[in-house]
């Protein structure tokens, strides 16, 4: 939590600082709608660089806080990127109406063809509207995965047309050598550790790694563990329950996110994918040989949140894949461990049954209908003196959730992965 709290202050310090560039300014001085349009403008613009280092993924804020936190802080902030720029779009250009005193739609194109640097801003605005109508839940459902990344990486363009915008003609900016300090200095370091965590750092490890497909094992009909080897990969930081963003040579603009299926031991990485639609069907039929880039590691789903050494894995459908890490690891340590595999189709079973053959763990695996609450209860009595560690589709997870407030497990013995990044 000291994270959090590091990070919230860091936050309001600078809202006050942009609050206060507004008032030197002179604040309302310009009438009640032009002052609100400049402050929506500098809040959305701040809300923006909050969005630049939510999406920097760097590491020692990701693998405190989780990649689940910063995806669900990620959305929130996007939404109020959106209404703060929009609120700074319609009161400005009521107030230039007002000043004019010209039809609205009039005004409307004096701004964006006549004034100097607006029409990047409209364009900057088109861009953020795409992509903020694109990640809506609705929206989201109906389009590849592919499809999305590419539009949400729109979102950069229009983050740097916006400070040109910004740094032209914001008032607050221009008329002050000490705003304008400030503000290059807060974009050009979100922007540089984007360049740094997302571009710099993943390519020189794959250059340094080198990492190639080694072998293709077939588990069932629908799912292939795949086998990733490469050089040093002892001084690569993987943990069990992480995972990466991979991109293989023969289709390498598609970046999935799949976590390690087995715990990393220095000379190869493994991954385990299901067939669940046309960006993870072609893998079924990749071949050794084939390159890999991969972007990581990522995720606080890692033995380090454990504060006690007994534990319970809950693991459902393709969420196996980081429970089967963890429990190699925690069996390894000798922990008490018991764990709970939901599916109607069963995968790596075989080997988390010999996983905890070894080390003495307590493997059920459960392919009926059985509900979260009853299934737990009835497999996991000592659950209130237990770290656990759950993975799957989202109806399993909230149910799951629900079902440990309910039997009173302390919310800090309680560790989630989402099903988008596990798969």
């Amino acid at each position: 939590m000291k994270t959090v709290h590091w990070l919230s202050a860091l936050l309001v310090l600078n809202v006050l600082w942009a609050t206060d560039l507004f008032v030197l300014g002179h604040g309302f001085d310009g009438g009640l709608l032009m002052g609100l349009g400049r402050l929506t403008g500098i809040y959305g613009a701040l809300a923006l660089v909050v969005q630049l280092v939510l999406i920097a993924r760097l590491p020692w804020v990701e693998v405190r806080l989780g990649m689940d936190r910063l995806t669900a802080w990620h959305r929130w902030s996007g939404f109020w990127v959106l209404w703060l720029l929009i609120a700074h779009v319609v009161f400005i250009t009521l107030g230039y109406a007002r000043q004019d005193g010209s039809p609205l739609v009039s005004e409307i194109g004096t701004l964006v063809f006549d004034t100097e640097d607006v029409l990047i801003a409209t364009l900057a605005m088109a861009l953020l509207i795409a992509v903020g109508i694109t990640s809506a839940r609705l929206a989201r459902r109906r389009m590849r995965y592919e499809t999305w990344h590419v539009v949400h990486l729109l979102a950069y363009l229009a983050i740097v047309l916006g400070f040109l915008h910004q740094v032209t003609i914001g008032h607050d900016f221009v008329t002050t050598a000490v705003g304008r300090a400030y503000w290059w200095t807060l974009y050009g370091l979100a922007l540089g550790a984007v360049a740094l965590s997302r571009i710099g750092v993943p390519l020189l490890r794959n250059l340094r790694h080198q990492l190639r497909v080694e072998a293709v094992v077939r588990e069932s009909a629908d799912v292939v563990t795949i086998w990733i080897g490469g050089r040093d990969l002892h001084k690569l930081p993987a943990r069990a329950g992480q995972f990466f963003l991979w991109r293989f040579a023969t289709r390498w603009w598609e970046a999935h996110p799949y976590s390690l299926s087995a715990m990393p031991q220095g000379q190869h990485l493994r991954i385990t994918v299901k067939a669940l639609g046309d960006g993870s069907a072609w893998l079924q039929r990749i071949r050794p040989g084939t390159r890999v880039f991969a972007e990581g590691p990522y995720g606080a789903f890692t033995a380090e949140r454990r504060t006690r050494r007994h534990v319970l894995l809950v693991a459902g459908g393709v969420g196996v894949t980081p429970i089967r890490a963890l429990l190699e690891e925690f069996a390894q340590r000798r922990d008490d461990i018991v764990v709970i595999y939901r599916a109607r189709e069963p995968v790596l079973a075989r080997e988390m049954d010999a996983i905890a053959r070894w080390c003495g763990a307590r493997l059920h695996v459960v392919t009926g209908p059985a509900d979260a609450q009853g299934m737990i209860s009835a497999l996991v009595r000592d659950v209130r003196r237990r770290d656990v560690y759950v993975c799957g589709p989202p109806g399993l997870t909230q149910a799951v959730r629900q079902t440990l407030d309910q039997l009173g497990v302390p919310e800090s013995q309680c560790h989630f992965e989402r099903f988008a990044f596990a798969a």
